[in-house]
């Protein structure tokens, strides 16, 4: 598999990305670099490998979930930089 240069500007695309052509150049090569890498990862047998969720065996401490008071909504709100009628006022993200 690897990707073509229309591919490749309808990822960059997707990404919000704007790529030079200089940049489509070198990011096309570095893709399907990465893609035949993959592929070849994907011809290594694994018959009887268990999956790993981590490369180190590592547990979770974690303690028991207790219910307890929460914070007030005066109190949660005091140091906020702005404030909106009992909300916290913050900067629109979304647009369009």
């Amino acid at each position: 598999m690897s990707v073509t240069l229309k591919d490749l500007n309808k990822i960059a695309h997707l990404a919000r990305l704007s790529l030079k052509e200089s940049e489509k150049e070198k990011f096309l090569g570095q893709v399907n670099q990465i893609l035949h890498y993959v592929q070849k990862l994907n011809e290594v047998d694994t018959t009887g490998v268990e999956p790993l969720s981590h490369s180190l065996d590592l547990l979770n401490v974690t303690r028991e979930d207790v219910k307890k008071e929460s914070l007030s909504q005066a109190k949660a709100l005091e140091n906020a930089p702005k404030k909106n009628e009992g909300f916290f006022k913050v900067p629109k993200v979304i647009g369009r």
